[in-house]
């Protein structure tokens, strides 16, 4: 028996250090973190190439599950440019099979990044998979199924035609969210703002509130010991049962042009953030009984010190590690910040908007001009214990790892390397 028992805490051990999917947006555990380990030692020439190839625009991350990666790129249909899903063998690259999502705006958004996006730069919602299936959530409010071997269609859901969806200016950047046989959204009109849909069918299991949405991912947490879904809005934070989808609290924050960072959740406090003046700010909490509230525990307004413009931070130890800053291209810093009281422990510059996730290992950055950067989690001062180069065009999108693998795109192009310890 006590060796049955040690061979499966060896087990368990292993997958969670050595190999896991990295299933949506924020990954499976909707933080941005994972419990893999990676090398935190890399050669001089950075780690192994396993694979690199053309991705043409936008900021859609990977999801990873199967053996597949999937991402949404900018495709040209005939001289149209579509939004499209595609699929490819996670250790080779090779191109499986692709599904166009629909026609989007675009604009003016350049590569050297000192322009605005407008929408221009291609998609930005990041696909979910789960079950042998793939959903998306396109930029004009589309929500659909496909089959993640074929690619064919399972189910289709329009928001903005059958919900009377009300989109925002550069478009749809939500990712699905996907818990509990629940997908969930944000878009519909007056008394479905807030969704639910059934994975299997897209059938609606709830729709609520008159909300309007922001760019910003909803998060599935736990706090007094009940979960819950989390969405950043333009009225603020709306907190809401999965299951129901009834209204636990909501607590409001100022909105302006573009609210994009998901809220991060320690114990009671829920922190958030967003560029363009508004600043970030945290509210405390509390539950009574079945009676909820949600109290400001602190506010700073202004792109200093803690505007968050799209980067979500990630949450170590009370800790916040992440990208705070606000159009500062090519440089804007890296801060570690207490989240209970919103103080900065340390900042270090030359990141620029780019994105972080959590690892075993530390913190892994990939900076707006390509470069994957490995930080320790450290609180007292900044500490770099690895860095690369690896990709050309601008990164404005989350890296992600799974099964040793890191995964990371920009306008140009999409890497695989291997980071296995």
């Amino acid at each position: 028996m006590q060796r049955t028992l040690a061979l499966a805490a060896l087990i368990a051990t292993s997958l969670g250090s050595y190999g896991a999917d990295w299933t949506e947006y924020r990954g499976p555990r909707h933080d941005g973190s994972t419990a893999e380990k990676i090398a935190t030692s890399w050669p001089a020439t950075g780690p192994k190439v396993l694979w690199k190839v053309p991705s043409n625009a936008g900021f859609s991350s990977f999801a990873v599950a199967g053996g597949r990666c999937f991402t949404q790129e900018l495709r040209d249909s005939g001289g149209a440019m579509l939004e499209t899903l595609v699929a490819r063998d996670a250790d080779t690259g090779k191109e499986l099979w692709t599904m166009a999502l629909g026609s989007m705006k675009t604009g003016d958004g350049g590569d050297d990044g000192t322009k605005e996006n407008r929408g221009g730069d291609g998609p930005r919602s990041t696909p979910a998979v789960q079950g042998g299936r793939v959903y998306t959530f396109s930029a004009k409010l589309v929500v659909q199924a496909f089959d993640a071997k074929t690619g064919q269609e399972v189910w289709k859901r329009d928001l903005s035609k059958d919900h009377s969806g009300r989109n925002i200016s550069w478009q749809n950047a939500q990712s699905p969210v996907i818990e509990d046989g629940r997908v969930f959204v944000a878009g519909g009109g007056a008394g479905e703002s807030l969704m639910a849909l059934d994975v299997k069918t897209g059938a609606i299991l709830w729709k609520t509130g008159d909300e309007k949405i922001t760019h910003a991912s909803p998060i599935v947490t736990t706090i007094h010991g009940v979960r819950q879904v989390v969405w950043f809005l333009q009225s603020g934070l709306v907190s809401v049962d999965p299951k129901t989808g009834a209204e636990l609290w909501r607590h409001s924050f100022p909105y302006k042009v573009s609210t994009a960072a998901s809220p991060i959740v320690s114990g009671d406090l829920v922190y958030c953030s967003a560029g363009y003046g508004v600043g970030a700010g945290a509210a405390k909490v509390a539950k009574n009984g079945s009676q909820w509230t949600a109290n400001e525990a602190y506010r700073f307004a202004g792109n200093k010190p803690l505007a968050n413009h799209w980067s979500t931070p990630v949450l170590k130890d009370g800790h916040l590690f992440g990208m705070f800053q606000f159009k500062e291209y090519g440089n804007g810093p890296v801060k570690c910040v207490d989240i209970a009281t919103g103080t900065v422990k340390w900042e270090q510059p030359g990141f620029g908007p780019g994105h972080v996730i959590l690892t075993a290992s530390g913190v892994l950055a990939l900076s707006d001009d390509g470069h994957l950067v490995l930080i320790d989690t450290n609180t007292s001062a900044y500490k770099e214990l690895a860095r690369a180069d690896v990709l050309d065009g601008k990164c404005w999108t989350t890296p992600v790892l799974a099964n040793g693998k890191v995964f990371a795109r920009s306008t140009k192009e999409a890497v695989c390397l291997d980071l296995g310890r």
